[in-house]
C-alpha cells in the first residue's frame, strides 16, 4: 500500500474540464464511502472551483482513477491528459504546497488552507482517515502555519473576491450607481459581498434557495447601511433584469442561469450593460452567455489572468516556503520508513520472547 494524490487543477485542465470531476460537497461523504468500496484504504476529496484531488492509500493509482471517471460518468481519454499522479514524497510535497498557498491561483491565498481541513473534517467523519493521512495531513497544516508565519507568502495577495470588484470597475466607472446581485450565500459569495459593499453600491440583494441564509447575509449588509434583501431563486427569472452586476457562486451541478434568461433581460433592460462573474465549478452560468452584446461574463480562469499579476511580489517568499517544506517531506518520509519496520522489529521481540 502506497500513498498517492490523483487530481486535477487549475494548472492542468480549463475550467470545462474541471467542471466535469467537481464533486457536490452534500455528496461528498458517499463518494468517499464508494471510493473505499473499490480496494482503497485511506481516502479524502479535496474538491474546490481551482482543484479536485483524491488524497488515498491504496495499492495501485489506477484503481483511484478509474474510479474518478465511472464516479462521474467520463471516459478516461476525457480527462487524461490533464491528471497528475504523485506517489509518497512527491504526495507529501504537494499536500504540504497546497495548504501552504504555493499551488493555488492566488498565490499565498489562505482560503485553501479552511477548504482542506474541512474536506479532512469531512473524511474523518465518514471514517475513511486511517493512521497515514490523519498523520499526513496533521503535518500538512502544521507546516501551512510554519510557511504563514516565516514566510511573506500572504503579502499582497489579490483575492477572488477583491478580483471581482475589479473587474466590474472595468465596465461600470463606479459601484456605487450600480444594483448588485449575490447568487448563492455561502463564504465565497459573503466574502465578495464585504468588498462590493465597501464601495457603497446603490442596492444589493441575495438570491439564494435558503430564504433564511439569504436573509441573514442581507441583513449584515443593511447594517453597513446599504440598502439589501433576500428572495427566493425560483423567483430569479423575473428579476434579473434589475441588476447591473451579477456575482454567482453556488453548488449546483448545472448551470443556474441559461442563455434564454440573459436575453429576456437584456430586453427588458434595452440592453444596458451587466457584469456577471462565475466563481463556481462547475459554472452557474451558460458559457454560450459570454456570445451576447452588452454581456461582460467572467469565470474564475478569467479572474485567475488578473490575479497573477500581483505574483511576482511574493517569488522571494516562494523559495523561502520551499525550503521549509522540502525539509519537512524529509521528516515526514522518515516516518513513513519507521512505519514499515515496525512489524519486524514485533516479530524480533516475540522470537526474543
Amino acid at each position: 500500500m502506497q500513498l498517492y494524490t490523483v487530481g486535477i487543477n487549475h494548472t492542468t485542465a480549463p475550467i470545462a474540464i474541471r467542471e466535469k470531476v467537481a464533486f457536490d460537497p452534500d455528496h461528498l461523504s458517499q463518494a468517499l464511502r464508494d471510493l473505499m468500496d473499490n480496494k482503497v484504504n485511506e481516502a479524502a476529496i479535496l474538491s474546490t472551483c481551482n482543484r479536485s484531488e483524491i488524497y488515498a492509500k491504496a495499492r495501485d493509482p489506477q484503481i483511484i482513477v478509474d474510479w474518478l471517471c465511472k464516479y462521474h460518468g467520463i471516459k478516461l481519454k476525457t480527462i487524461e491528459s490533464h491528471l497528475y499522479i504523485y506517489e509518497n514524497q512527491e504526495a507529501i510535497q504537494h499536500a504540504f504546497r497546497v495548504a501552504s498557498g504555493l499551488d493555488s491561483m492566488v498565490l499565498g491565498e489562505p482560503q485553501i488552507l479552511g477548504q482542506m481541513k474541512q474536506a479532512i473534517k469531512t473524511a474523518e467523519n465518514t471514517g475513511t482517515l486511517g493512521v497515514l493521512l490523519n498523520k499526513l495531513f496533521q503535518k500538512t497544516f502544521s507546516v501551512a502555519k510554519e510557511v504563514r508565519t516565516k514566510t511573506d507568502i500572504g503579502m499582497s495577495s489579490i483575492s477572488m473576491a477583491a478580483a471581482s470588484v475589479r473587474l466590474a470597475e472595468r465596465i461600470f466607472e463606479s459601484i456605487t450607481d450600480q444594483r448588485v446581485l449575490f447568487i448563492g450565500a455561502g463564504d465565497m459569495i459573503t466574502l465578495c459581498a464585504t468588498h462590493f459593499v465597501a464601495r457603497k453600491p446603490k442596492s444589493v440583494a441575495i438570491a439564494n434557495r435558503s430564504i433564511e441564509r439569504g436573509q441573514e447575509l442581507a441583513d449584515s449588509i443593511s447594517e453597513q447601511e446599504v440598502q439589501a434583501e433576500s428572495f427566493k431563486l425560483s423567483e430569479l427569472p423575473g428579476r434579473l433584469h434589475e441588476f447591473d452586476i451579477i456575482v454567482s457562486s453556488t453548488a449546483s451541478s448545472l448551470p443556474i442561469i441559461g442563455l434564454g434568461m440573459v436575453e429576456s433581460a437584456l430586453k427588458q433592460r434595452r440592453h444596458k450593460p451587466m457584469v456577471m462573474i462565475d466563481l463556481a465549478v462547475p459554472r452557474d452560468f451558460e458559457p454560450e452567455i459570454s456570445r451576447l452584446e452588452d454581456i461582460y461574463l467572467y469565470t474564475v480562469d478569467d479572474l485567475g489572468v488578473m490575479i497573477q499579476t500581483g505574483a511576482s511580489l511574493r517569488q522571494a517568499a516562494v523559495s523561502q516556503a520551499e525550503a521549509i517544506i522540502e525539509d519537512r517531506v524529509g521528516n515526514f518520509m522518515h516516518w513513513m520508513h519507521g512505519r514499515k519496520t515496525v512489524p519486524l522489529i514485533q516479530d524480533i521481540q516475540q522470537q526474543g520472547e
